[in-house]
């Protein structure tokens, strides 16, 4: 008896073992159970209510699912290598995040230098073993923001308030044009360059001259600044956003926005980076990836307009239809794409320099 009893014991105290065993496991594989800092670069504002600040909720919104510190960092110049290292060394920070083109050049100096941490770089280009660059094909949003003005417009005099004319800037204003036109043939884009990102003044000036200059009655922006909205409010004058929604800012004249859902993609990075399963790469994500795509329409979009901008949305998620298939002509009356044809996604991102037919650019 005393044998068996022993035996039980033993037993027990076996099971007993394994389960604290199996206990401690769960926590040596618990990935999100130490806190994980995140340092976040940023050209401009987490408060500016566009790009920064889409890229500055998307990680909070990540923050306690994934237990991160989010160590922020706000209008840092183009030379961020010495931010980036304090981030590194003096805050700890496992994974830096990068938003903006003009940091790639210290991106990838620092990812050499420090290999032990991770590098994410919204809008760069190239790769590295610890280094990812990523974008999204926010033209194909603003390719639907083009029906919405077009459908909207009662002029067909559209305006566009732009930042610099570089490829990314001149592929949305194409788009724009080309969805517009897909609804109604004789619309015409009148862009003007701000020379800024982030600043309000230019922006301003950028929107009062155009709306001076023309009967706009649709305006679209491609900066950060919302000052262009606070001009058209004034008179009166439909808009569209760009990178996060502002329509309850500005009830009155916002149709929509062509925004960002970053966190689709912050989520997936930083577990893989959690999980020792980072590979960096270079990626261009489409709307069917959920990274883009228009806010929701004001109670001031017609449904016919919500109709037409579904279907289109559709074709483009069914990877059927993109916004360069051709044919496509400039606005000079060369014809650029082919039909049959596309645009490279090279061409796209590198020697995008020509305008679509409608579009003309202020002086």
């Amino acid at each position: 008896m005393r044998v068996l009893a022993v035996l039980v014991l033993l037993v027990f105290a076996a099971a007993v073992a394994g389960i604290l065993l199996i206990e401690d496991s769960r926590l040596d594989t618990d990935i999100t159970a130490k806190t994980t800092k995140v340092g976040l670069i940023l050209n401009g504002s987490c408060e500016d209510r566009n790009y920064c600040q889409a890229h500055y909720e998307a990680l909070q919104s990540l923050r306690d699912e994934l237990n991160l510190e989010i160590i922020c960092r706000e209008r840092v110049p183009r030379d961020c290598f010495r931010e980036i290292s304090r981030l590194v060394l003096e805050e700890g920070c496992k994974i830096v995040i990068a938003v903006s083109f003009e940091f790639g050049d210290d991106m990838k100096k620092a990812a050499e230098e420090y290999p032990g941490i991770y590098f994410l770089h919204a809008t760069g280009v190239g790769y590295r073993s610890n280094l990812s660059t990523y974008f999204g094909r926010m033209y194909q949003a603003r390719y639907l923001a083009g029906i919405v003005a077009g459908m909207e417009s009662k002029t067909g005099t559209l305006g566009y308030v732009a930042s610099f004319p570089v490829p990314e800037v001149i592929r949305g204003i194409n788009a724009f044009a080309l969805g517009a036109r897909s609804v109604r043939p004789d619309a015409r884009v009148y862009v003007r360059y701000c020379g800024s990102w982030t600043e309000d003044v230019p922006a301003e000036e950028a929107c009062r001259t155009l709306l001076d200059s023309h009967p706009i009655d649709v305006v679209i922006l491609h900066t950060n600044s919302l000052a262009p909205h606070r001009v058209a409010e004034a008179r009166g004058i439909w808009t569209i956003g760009c990178n996060l929604d502002n329509g309850e800012a500005f009830p009155d004249t916002c149709l929509t926005a062509s925004v960002w859902n970053w966190n689709v993609y912050y989520r997936r990075q930083i577990l893989d980076c959690l999980q020792g399963k980072f590979h960096g790469s270079h990626k261009w994500l489409s709307m069917e990836d959920g990274i883009v795509g228009l806010a929701d329409f004001s109670g001031h979009v017609d449904e016919k307009t919500k109709t037409a901008v579904r279907k289109a949305d559709a074709r483009l998620r069914s990877r059927e239809f993109d916004v360069f298939y051709g044919p496509v002509t400039d606005n000079m009356g060369k014809l650029r794409v082919k039909a049959g044809e596309s645009m490279s996604d090279y061409a796209m991102l590198n020697t995008f320099d020509w305008y679509v037919e409608g579009v003309a650019v202020d002086q």
